[in-house]
């Protein structure tokens, strides 16, 4: 049994400061964040149009999630669904959902839904498998 997350508690989360665990947050009233998350070091969340991030999602260092881009002036909330997992160093674009339980690999830029249950990676990412039951 992983005990890892056994007295998990929400962290507290300050405007552009880093956190305990060294992520930083842009738009923090525009964050959800849900239960036993795990969000990497050196991560950033740019929540300016909303980011919901379900529980028990883990996310690796050094990854960037955007509400809008200032390059195409994109925007829109980004969603990660439960249980999902997203590889170090990726990038999710604006308007993004990943879904539930689905595994992103390291360094994917990640610029189209992803269902839930697959694996998916790469640049720009795509959908390689199903999740294995």
């Amino acid at each position: 049994m992983d005990t890892r997350f056994e007295d998990w508690k929400l962290p507290e989360i300050i405007e552009g400061k880093p956190t305990r665990y060294n992520w930083v947050v842009q738009g923090v009233d525009r964050l959800k964040l849900g239960y036993k998350t795990d969000i990497g070091a050196f991560s950033y969340i740019n929540a300016r149009f909303e980011v919901e991030i379900e529980d028990y999602v883990q996310i690796g260092s050094h990854c960037s999630i955007y509400s809008v881009s200032t390059i195409d002036n994109k925007k829109g909330k980004v969603t990660l669904k439960k249980n999902c997992n997203i590889g170090s160093h990726s990038t999710i674009m604006p308007g993004i959902t990943i879904g539930e339980n689905a595994i992103v690999g390291a360094h994917s830029f990640v610029n189209k839904d992803i269902p839930d249950n697959v694996v998916a990676f790469g640049c720009p990412v795509k959908i390689i498998k199903k999740v294995d039951e």
